[in-house]
C-alpha cells in the first residue's frame, strides 16, 4: 500500500506538446540565444582555457614529477628515476599506516556521521517547538574552521590534565583518563572531534532532501495504515538516497584529505600513529623538501580516491537512480 501511494505521484497525465502526433501543427521560429558554432567555441574557450590551467596541467605535470628525484635542495633539480619512487613506497610502512588511518576515518566517520545527521535531520523536519533555534545551534560547528574546532575540542576539552571531560571522569571515579597516549584512543578521540565538526555539514544536505519531499504522498501512506517505520522504510530513506549519496560521497572525498585536525590535536603522533595520508605527504615534500617522493604518493593517493568513490557511484548511485527515475 505504500507502494501504491508512491504511483500516485506519477499518475497524471503530461500536457500535450505542440507539433505531436495528434495535435495542431505549430510553426516554430528560430531559436533565440543559439548563436553559430563560432560563437559558442568562443564563449566556451574561457572555461577550456581555466580548466587546462587549473586541472589538467597541474596533474600531467604532476605526473612526470612522481618519475623524477626531485629535492628541492638539490641543485640538481628534477633526475629522472623511473618507478623507483614508486617501489620505495611498496615498502615504506609509514605510508602504509597513513593510508589505513584514511580508511579508519573513512570507514568509521563516515557511517557514524551519516547515522547521526540523520536522526537530527528527521528530528529537526518535525512540527517541534524551538526547531529553528536547534537548526542554528546544530549548524554552529561547521561556521567555525577545523584549526579552532580542533583546538577548541582537542586541546581544551580533552586536555588530560584540565580539561573539563577530564574533571568529569574524575568525578565520576575514573581516574588517570587519558585521550591521546596511545594510537586506538587517539584515533577514538579525533574521530569525535571529527564528526563534531562535520555532522552539521551532513545535517543541511539531509534536511534539505527531507523539506522537498512531498507531503501528499505521505499522508496518502499515513491513510492507508502505513506506520512510522514501514513510511520510513519504503518511502523516506529510498526518496532521501540520492542526496544521501551526495552526502556521503562529499564526505569521504573530504575524510580523505583530513589534515588540518590531526595537525592541531596530535600532530600525528604519538609516533605516527594518528598520521594520515595527507599529512604524510605534506611532511614528507613540504617539510622534508622530498618532491618526487610526495608527488608519487599523491598519484596513488589520487587513484585511491577515485576508486573509492567510482565503487560508491556503481553500487548506492545506481539504486538512486533507478528510485529517482522511476
Amino acid at each position: 500500500m505504500v507502494h501504491q501511494s508512491i504511483n500516485t505521484m506519477s499518475a497524471a497525465g503530461t500536457p500535450a506538446t505542440p507539433g505531436a502526433p495528434g495535435t495542431a501543427g505549430v510553426r516554430r521560429g528560430p531559436r533565440r540565444g543559439a548563436g553559430t558554432a563560432g560563437q559558442q567555441r568562443v564563449f566556451l574557450m574561457p572555461a577550456v582555457l581555466v580548466t587546462l590551467a587549473v586541472v589538467i596541467f597541474p596533474t600531467v605535470f604532476g605526473l612526470y614529477v612522481s618519475f623524477t628525484d626531485w629535492q628541492l635542495n638539490d641543485p640538481a633539480g628534477r633526475v629522472p628515476n623511473g618507478l623507483a619512487n614508486f617501489r620505495a613506497i611498496a615498502g615504506d610502512g609509514r605510508f602504509w599506516n597513513a593510508l589505513r588511518n584514511n580508511f579508519l576515518f573513512v570507514g568509521i566517520g563516515v557511517p557514524v556521521q551519516y547515522a547521526i545527521a540523520l536522526g537530527l535531520a528527521l528530528l529537526l523536519n518535525q512540527d517541534l517547538a524551538g526547531r529553528r533555534f536547534f537548526r542554528v545551534a546544530f549548524l554552529l560547528p561547521f561556521m567555525m574552521s577545523p584549526v579552532a574546532a580542533g583546538w577548541m575540542i582537542g586541546r581544551s576539552i580533552f586536555d588530560a590534565q584540565r580539561g573539563p571531560l577530564a574533571d568529569l571522569l574524575r568525578t565520576l571515579g575514573f581516574d588517570g583518563i587519558t585521550f591521546f597516549d596511545t594510537g586506538p584512543r587517539a584515533i577514538a578521540s579525533l574521530l569525535i572531534i571529527d564528526a563534531w565538526y562535520s555532522i552539521p555539514f551532513m545535517l543541511v544536505l539531509l534536511l534539505a532532501g527531507l523539506q522537498a519531499m512531498p507531503d501528499e504522498v505521505f499522508e496518502a501512506a499515513h491513510i492507508d495504515g502505513a506506520n512510522p517505520w514501514q513510511r520510513f522504510k519504503d518511502m523516506t530513506f529510498p526518496l532521501l538516497l540520492p542526496v544521501s549519496l551526495t552526502a556521503v560521497i562529499l564526505r569521504v572525498i573530504f575524510e580523505f584529505k583530513v589534515i588540518d585536525i590531526i595537525l592541531v590535536v596530535t600532530g600525528g603522533g604519538p609516533g605516527n600513529s594518528t598520521e594520515t595520508l595527507t599529512s604524510y605527504i605534506y611532511r614528507r615534500g613540504v617539510q622534508g623538501l622530498d618532491v618526487g617522493y610526495a608527488t608519487a604518493m599523491s598519484q596513488i593517493f589520487l587513484i585511491v580516491v577515485t576508486v573509492t568513490v567510482v565503487v560508491l557511484l556503481l553500487t548506492v548511485g545506481r539504486r538512486a537512480q533507478a528510485i529517482s527515475g522511476n
